[in-house]
């Protein structure tokens, strides 16, 4: 919902101040903003009231992890002109982080004392003599929250860089929640940072639960190191790896499974366990299980997904496919949306008639294929109520 500001003037001025506030309190901050200041004196109070300008999320300007062409010119108000006009009235910002410079750059915050920065969409590289001083600007920050993925660095960023080049330079900062995926690249070193390596390094954090994570891939030659203050405050976790310490995360509805070793049985349990309320399901492992060979002799727990609605197998080893369609395995929901390479498919389902996945499979509303010019007519009688496509 947006007003043109030609006409807003004579729609709105007969409506009493607390029917337009209800009003637009169901518009984004950023529309109200944008349509409001300085149309007229009464409009531009209404404008400047703590509701739309105390907390405000400025990350609707973004599209594919860059300015949005279609509101450029908007981004460019807000910051040459409606930023600098209500500085002194915002208190918090929630921003991504292609665009932050550029906010926390077009005026002063007096009264800032909460920032979030995003970026979990993109690998950048991020270097922190561009961060640090544009955060050491908000001198009343009292909370930050920091959210990206730094790529390539030599080092993975551990404490010690959040505490010099962050915390200790922020003198108010009182709570520090974070998220940091940090890769770099495997060239000649000798001596590598373990898990442990990284997690002493936040031995004298306060007031927080830290979990690190790290991994080395030999066939990318890249090294992954994942921290993040727990609880865990964002509704998606990527790149899940065999080292993965559990927990509980009932905020995530979204998760991918990366790995060059092979994801067991037991790998998937702990993934269900930690986390019940997952709705997006994307797996990328090539490696063939090594304890497929003993699972049937075993009597193995079956996995339940209950709230799984799509599920990308696009880049997975079949044995992947038969994890989440044997019904001695897992049990899918309804209405599961499936992504699949066709003969990896048809080999699981041993050419659309094994029995064992044919429960899993006619609960499959949609499916995507790959590799396929055409369906089949007993492969359209093996999923009698899903919609199949072909990408």
């Amino acid at each position: 919902m947006k007003i043109n500001r030609e006409h807003s003037t004579i729609q709105l001025d007969n409506l009493p101040d607390e029917i337009l506030i209800m009003i637009l309190k169901k518009m984004s901050q950023t529309d109200v903003l944008y349509s409001l200041i300085d149309v007229n004196q009464r409009l531009n109070a209404i404008a400047h009231d703590p509701i739309f300008t105390n907390h405000l999320t400025l990350r609707e300007f973004i599209s594919n992890d860059s300015i949005n062409p279609s509101t450029d010119s908007m981004f460019d108000r807000f910051c040459s002109h409606i930023l600098p006009k209500i500085n002194d009235k915002i208190k918090w910002l929630d921003l991504d982080s292609s665009c932050m410079e550029r906010i926390l750059r077009a005026t002063n915050y007096p009264s800032l004392y909460g920032l979030t920065l995003y970026n979990m969409n993109v690998e950048i590289s991020m270097h922190y003599a561009t961060v640090v001083p544009l955060l050491n600007r908000m001198i009343n920050l009292d909370e930050l929250g920091l959210y990206i993925i730094v790529s390539i660095r030599n080092t993975f960023v551990d404490g010690n860089d959040l505490k010099n080049k962050i915390i200790n330079k922020m003198s108010r900062l009182n709570k520090f929640h974070f998220n940091i995926r940090s890769t770099i690249a495997l060239r000649n070193q000798i001596n590598f940072q373990s898990n442990e390596d990284i997690q002493y390094t936040f031995k004298d954090f306060r007031d927080n639960h830290i979990i690190s994570c790290v991994d080395y891939f030999s066939e990318t030659r890249q090294g992954q190191s994942h921290i993040y203050s727990y609880p865990y405050t964002l509704d998606n976790y990527h790149r899940i790896t065999n080292t993965f310490p559990g927990g509980l995360f009932k905020c995530i509805s979204k998760i991918s499974l990366y790995d060059e070793r092979p994801f067991e049985h037991e790998f998937f349990l702990r993934i269900a366990q930690s986390f019940p309320l997952v709705k997006d399901l994307t797996l990328v492992n090539v490696k063939p299980q090594n304890g497929k060979e003993t699972d049937g002799n075993q009597n193995l727990p079956i996995i339940e997904y209950a709230h799984l609605t799509t599920l990308d197998l696009i880049k997975s080893h079949f044995d992947y496919i038969e994890q989440f369609l044997l019904d001695t395995k897992t049990t899918l929901s309804r209405n599961v949306d499936l992504s699949v390479v066709y003969q990896a498919l048809r080999k699981v389902t041993q050419k659309f008639e094994s029995n064992a996945t044919r429960s899993n499979c006619s609960k499959l509303s949609g499916l995507a294929i790959v590799g396929q010019h055409r369906i089949p007519k007993y492969v359209q009688k093996y999923f009698p109520h899903t919609e199949i496509s072909i990408c």
